[in-house]
């Protein structure tokens, strides 16, 4: 399984995705770390004429704002971003070490996939 690497930003989504269609052709889903990533990803596969999901399934991570908006709407994975930085807060602060916290995530979805 290919892995191509970003910087959550749209930019390196499209870069990554590019890269992936060069070195694995045969692709027909992609997991992006962030959803930003997995617009830029949309937008080089429509670039190069492949249809999301009927060619390749893209589904995002955060659940942030641009899901809803990219075109086809992206599958995600939703985080409870408030809670996390509560959390994380509340331990930073308490001075405690060691402990992970596992917070409920769901998966939202939509068109992409």
């Amino acid at each position: 399984m290919p892995v191509a690497y970003g910087d959550f930003t749209a930019a390196s989504g499209t870069h990554a995705m590019q890269w992936l269609l060069r070195h694995a052709p045969g692709l027909d889903a992609v997991f992006a770390a962030s959803d930003l990533m997995a617009a830029g990803a949309i937008q080089a596969l429509r670039r190069a004429g492949r249809r999301v999901p009927a060619d390749v399934a893209v589904i995002g991570f955060d659940d942030a704002p641009v899901a809803r908006r990219t075109v086809p709407a992206l599958t995600t994975v939703r985080q409870p971003v408030e809670e996390l930085a509560m959390v994380a807060t509340r331990l930073l602060l308490a001075g405690t070490t060691g402990i992970d916290p596992v917070l409920p995530t769901e998966l939202v979805i939509r068109e992409s996939a």
